[in-house]
């Protein structure tokens, strides 16, 4: 993939009614929403997902990172903001990333993003995205299964037969 988008998770949590619903619930299950969405979003898009998460304020938190479908899910450690890292990556990301997003509704960081070169998305723009992709794959998926065959169409009329055969035995 030639392109990636890294995402604020936080910001895009508090952001989005559904995650924002979840987040009053648990936490840990908006995260694994928003990763879910993601890493649809990835498949859909073609594009390398990154969502950073911030635990700067988690007292000894050290940076991690793990893929979860797909998705590289990096917690940011004690006193490290997921502005920070999402910078840090930007200029670490390999000579063929030939576009970066930045999804995040912080209008400080928006500003920074696109004065390193980068293309922003804010919360709603990025979940007018996914909506938008959602639709797409619904309506993709509807047009092809129009067309549905039962197996037995498909089977050779002699092994139909036996298979005919087997099953009054």
């Amino acid at each position: 993939m030639d392109e990636v988008i890294l995402v604020d998770g936080y910001n895009i949590i508090n952001y989005w009614d559904e995650l924002s619903k979840l987040k009053a619930e648990s936490l840990a299950h908006a995260r694994e929403r928003l990763i879910d969405i993601m890493a649809s979003f990835s498949s859909l898009k073609g594009i390398q997902v990154i969502i950073v998460f911030d635990g700067h304020l988690v007292k000894g938190g050290v940076r991690n990172s793990e893929f979860v479908s797909g998705v590289e899910v990096i917690y940011s450690g004690e006193g490290e903001t997921a502005d920070a890292v999402i910078e840090k990556l930007m200029h670490q990301l390999p000579p063929n990333i030939k576009r970066v997003y930045v999804a995040t509704s912080d209008w400080d960081e928006q500003r920074i993003v696109l004065g390193k070169g980068a293309i922003r998305f804010s919360a709603r723009e990025l979940l007018l995205e996914v909506q938008r992709l959602h639709k797409e794959a619904k309506k993709l998926y509807a047009n092809n299964n129009t067309h549905k065959q039962p197996l037995d169409s498909l089977i050779n009329l002699n092994i139909l037969e036996i298979l005919e055969k087997w099953r009054r035995q």
